[in-house]
C-alpha cells in the first residue's frame, strides 16, 4: 500500500474527524481511504457495463416509433 502526505484545509480535516467520532469510520486512515475511493469512483462514470447497456435493443427505438400503451386498441 502506498503512503502519501496530504495537506487538507482545516474544514475538511474537521469533517473527517467528526465522521470518525460519530462512528462512520474506525479511524482517520480508513476515513481518508474510503472518501478518496468514493471521490475517484464519482469520476469514473463510463464503464463497459454502462456502454453495453446502452447498446441493448430496447434503446434502439426512436421517440417517433414509441407508442403510449394507453393509446393502443388492445386496452379497450
Amino acid at each position: 500500500m502506498s503512503k502519501i502526505k496530504v495537506s487538507l484545509p482545516d474544514q475538511v480535516d474537521s469533517d473527517i474527524q467528526r465522521l470518525v467520532e460519530q462512528g462512520e469510520f474506525l479511524n482517520r486512515d480508513q476515513a481518508v481511504e474510503d472518501l478518496l475511493k468514493r471521490g475517484i469512483s464519482a469520476y469514473q462514470t463510463t464503464t463497459e457495463s454502462t456502454e453495453e447497456t446502452l447498446d441493448e435493443e430496447i434503446f434502439d427505438q426512436t421517440a417517433s416509433e414509441q407508442q403510449d400503451p394507453a393509446m393502443q386498441d388492445d386496452f379497450l
